[in-house]
C-alpha cells in the first residue's frame, strides 16, 4: 500500500491521516507538539487535538521531519498556511524526488501574499496536488457524507491514484485543474465565514447573512479570476460548497472568532484562548493587500481587515458596507 506522511496533528490532519490508514496505506503522522504524539502512541488517540477518535494501527506519529517524510511516495501538509514556510526549509530536502506534495491548507501567506501550492514550488520541483472543499473535520470523523475537490494537473499521472487514496463511501473526491482557483477558494471563505459571524454576532438576521454570502462570493470570484483561477471553479465545491459551509456552521473557527467579534470581544481576547489556528485571521490581511495590488474592489473583505487588525468598530463597518453608492448587481463590485 502507499507510504503517506502528514505533516500536522491537529484536527484535520489527524482525521486525514486516519482515514487514509483505515484504507491500509501506512501513514506517519508528523506532530510539532512532543505530547501529541505521546498521547496518540499510548493511547491510539489524539487527545489534545481529536479526542475521542479512535486511531488505526497503521499509523505512526513521530516528532521527526526526516523519519515523517523520508520514504514517503505521498507528503500532505495540513499545517496553517503562514506555518508552511518553516517546515519546509527542514523538510523540503528530506523529501523523494518522485513523492507527490499535497496541500490541504486554506491560506495566504502573509507578506508574500503566496497560497500553500507557490510555497511550495519555492523549495521543490516536485509534482504538487491541493484538497480542498467543505469538509468539517469532526463529521467526516464520524463518517458522515462528504465530498472534497483534488487539484492537480491534468496530465498527472497520480490524478487516479490520489483521487481512489482518499475515496471512501463517505469521503468523496472530485478532480480539477485550477489549482489556483481552488486554493483561492479555500483561503478566501473563511474571511467571509469571519464576517458572517460578525453579522450573526451582531443579530442582523438571515437576510443580512444571506446578502454577505452572495456578495462575498462575488469578491472571492473577482479576485480569483484576476490572479489567474477559472470562474467557475468558485460555483463547485472548493469555492461555493465551502463558502457555505464555513459561513453557516458553527464548527467553523472562522465563523466563531466573527461570532465573537460581533458579541464585542476584541480580536486579542479571542485569539488568546484559541486552541488553534482561524486562518481566516491572518488571510483577511493578505486577501486586503492582494485587492489594493490587484485593483480588485472586495469591501466585505476590507471590511473585515479593518475591524480585525485597526480595531473599527463592527457596526461601523456594517454601516459602511450599507451605505456605499448604488450599483449593478453583475458589472460592478
Amino acid at each position: 500500500m502507499n507510504s503517506i506522511s502528514v505533516i500536522g496533528a491537529g484536527s484535520w490532519g489527524t482525521v486525514l491521516a486516519n482515514l487514509l490508514a483505515l484504507k491500509g496505506s501506512q501513514v506517519r503522522l508528523w506532530a510539532y507538539e512532543k505530547e501529541t504524539v505521546e498521547a496518540i502512541a499510548k493511547y491510539r488517540e489524539n487527545k489534545p487535538f481529536m479526542p475521542g477518535l479512535a486511531l488505526s494501527p497503521n499509523i505512526t506519529p513521530t516528532n521527526s521531519l526526516s523519519e515523517a517524510v523520508g520514504a514517503a511516495a505521498y507528503v500532505i501538509l495540513v499545517v496553517p498556511t503562514q506555518f508552511i514556510r518553516r517546515i519546509l526549509e527542514k523538510a523540503a530536502p528530506l523529501i523523494g524526488k518522485d513523492a507527490v506534495v499535497i496541500t490541504a491548507a486554506k491560506g495566504v501567506e502573509r507578506g508574500t501574499l503566496k497560497t500553500a501550492s507557490a510555497i511550495i514550488r519555492q523549495f521543490t520541483g516536485n509534482e504538487i496536488a491541493a484538497l480542498s472543499g467543505p469538509s468539517f473535520a469532526d463529521e467526516v470523523a464520524a463518517k458522515r457524507p462528504t465530498a472534497v475537490t483534488l487539484a492537480i494537473a491534468a496530465h498527472s499521472t497520480h490524478v487516479h491514484i490520489i483521487q481512489d487514496m482518499f475515496y471512501t463511501e463517505y469521503f468523496r473526491v472530485y478532480t480539477n485543474e485550477d489549482i489556483v482557483g481552488v486554493e483561492l477558494g479555500g483561503a478566501l471563505k473563511n474571511v467571509i465565514a469571519i464576517a458572517s459571524g460578525i453579522c450573526d454576532g451582531l443579530g442582523l438576521g438571515l437576510n443580512a447573512r444571506a446578502a454577505l454570502i452572495t456578495r462575498g462570493l462575488s469578491e472571492i470570484i473577482r479576485l480569483g479570476v484576476a490572479l489567474g483561477a477559472k470562474e467557475n471553479t468558485f460555483s463547485g465545491l472548493s469555492g461555493l460548497g465551502d463558502l457555505v459551509l464555513t459561513c453557516t456552521g458553527n464548527l467553523s473557527r472562522n465563523y466563531t472568532v466573527g461570532l465573537r467579534l460581533g458579541r464585542g470581544e476584541t480580536p486579542a481576547e479571542i485569539l488568546s484562548d484559541m486552541k488553534t489556528v482561524a486562518e481566516g485571521v491572518e488571510t483577511s490581511a493578505s486577501a486586503y493587500e492582494l485587492a489594493c495590488r490587484t485593483g480588485v474592489e472586495m469591501p466585505i473583505v476590507e471590511q473585515v481587515y479593518k475591524v480585525i487588525h485597526e480595531s473599527r468598530n463592527p457596526d461601523a463597518a456594517v454601516r459602511e458596507l450599507m451605505s456605499r453608492e448604488l450599483k449593478e448587481e453583475f458589472r460592478h463590485g
